[in-house]
């Protein structure tokens, strides 16, 4: 028998064998998603809740703090964190009561409340941007930044950098392909038009082409996150940022900042660690503790030339906006959880988790001798298959399916859920150290089983 084959058979065999396991422990979740799929596409609310790497959706009852329980009474410790959305940690008190106050006096009404001036004064402080808007999603936010950007600019194009993310934004879905030409990113349903009319493409930390796209003079923004954080981790190089900066200013592009996933490295993210100095900047899923809410900042400048645009008689069609964008609810879920959550003091307990479940999986791989990886970002970490410096292009090369799909699915059978499209944990104040000491021991079994068909 081929390597080949003994390779692909004897993984069918692990996760043949996990699948099983799987449903054993999970028919009321599998009752479920039998009639969800009768009146729901997919047989879930929403297409991504099938990504799991289980046979059938896990249907949940509760969660709390960093646990989290299905309808089948099995207990997880959650390093997922609804990839994001419960970095305060599922459901936090204050979080929860100052909804249930809300609630109670009105959820929403198109009118601003007395929250809104402690969410942008803390904001302010936080990111060092004067002036803010909230809105439902970090998508909807960063739709709305690119929209100002070529406003303000009267350019049409945004540079982006490959295999970034920054929701479903059509702009910035777009990657290079093997010849360094710019197309679609795999699995895009209904693209808009050609990618090469809107977006501009290059590598994270290649200066050179950074430099060679803004001079083309078409660049309204560059948008991207801090570090990669969808393809692996990827930081940035030292002085990236400072010739980014450099040279969007040159250029007379705006620069954006995305945070969403990048807050994990404290209270202001990394644009406060690294003292950057971004002219927009967006922030969502867990400023409010699990509520569905963003926000994006911009300074004094971006604020002149913004204002006159929406404030035009017609600006409830200009693309910027949404009805239910900054609500009595979100804007009072957002107040509670700065307040009392995602400070100074949650991020030096919740950083050397991360620093523990890093060493832990680290000590794994190199005691398999596989030839893996792990990087930490703040209280985020993640492992890959492969080593040493690599591009976005050189990771979604290397990402192992087989492999992650088992890992997942053996850790879900063991208690233990990570971020269904990473190889990604993510610790919240609640998240213990046994917990993360949970996670390396089946880490530790599912790798060895890996090893073994390698």
């Amino acid at each position: 028998m081929s390597q080949t084959t003994t390779h692909v058979s004897g993984f069918t065999k692990l996760i043949d064998a996990e699948n099983e396991r799987f449903r054993e422990t999970h028919p009321r979740s599998y009752d479920l998603a039998t009639q969800t799929a009768k009146s729901l596409l997919n047989g879930v609310p929403m297409s991504w809740m099938t990504h799991w790497a289980t046979p059938f959706p896990i249907f949940m009852d509760r969660a709390s703090g960093a646990r989290l329980w299905d309808v089948d009474s099995n207990e997880y410790v959650d390093f997922c964190l609804g990839d994001t959305g419960a970095m305060a940690g599922h459901s936090p008190r204050a979080t929860v009561e100052a909804m249930n106050r809300q609630a109670a006096s009105g959820i929403t009404g198109m009118l601003a409340t007395a929250d809104a001036i402690a969410v942008g004064e803390e904001l302010g402080r936080r990111f060092g941007l004067p002036k803010w808007q909230i809105v439902m999603t970090a998508t909807d936010a960063n739709r709305y930044v690119l929209r100002l950007a070529r406003h303000i600019t009267g350019r049409p194009k945004v540079l982006v950098f490959n295999w970034c993310y920054h929701g479903t934004v059509d702009e910035t879905l777009a990657v290079l392909d093997d010849d360094g030409r710019i197309a679609r990113r795999p699995g895009v349903v209904g693209p808009t038009q050609a990618p090469s009319e809107t977006t501009r493409v290059v590598e994270f930390n290649d200066v050179a082409a950074l430099e060679r796209e803004l001079a083309h003079g078409d660049v309204a923004c560059v948008i991207t996150e801090p570090a990669l954080t969808n393809i692996g981790i990827i930081p940035p190089e030292p002085r990236f940022h400072e010739a980014l900066r450099e040279l969007t200013r040159a250029a007379g592009a705006l620069l954006i900042i995305d945070e969403t996933h990048t807050m994990c490295a404290g209270p202001g993210g990394m644009t406060a660690e690294l003292a950057l100095a971004p002219d927009l900047l967006v922030v969502g899923k867990s400023i409010g503790g699990g509520m569905p809410v963003a926000a994006y900042g911009m300074t004094e400048e971006v604020a002149r030339a913004a204002s006159p645009a929406v404030e035009e008689p017609d600006q409830n069609i200009s693309g910027i906006g949404g009805t239910l964008s900054g609500n009595a609810l979100a804007v009072a879920a957002v107040r509670a959880t700065l307040a009392n959550s995602l400070r100074a003091e949650d991020y030096a307990r919740t950083i050397p988790l991360a620093a523990r479940w890093t060493e832990g999986v680290r000590s794994v791989i190199d005691e398999m001798g596989l030839p893996w990886s792990v990087t930490q970002l703040g209280c985020r970490a993640e492992y890959w298959p492969a080593t040493g410096r690599r591009t976005a292009a050189d990771a979604a090369k290397m990402s192992d399916e087989e492999a992650t799909t088992y890992l997942h699915l053996h850790a879900i059978n063991r208690n233990v859920l990570l971020a269904p499209f990473h190889n990604m944990a993510l610790m919240c104040p609640a998240t213990s150290e046994a917990d993360v000491d949970l996670h390396t021991n089946v880490f530790r079994e599912g790798l060895r089983n890996v090893a073994a068909v390698r």
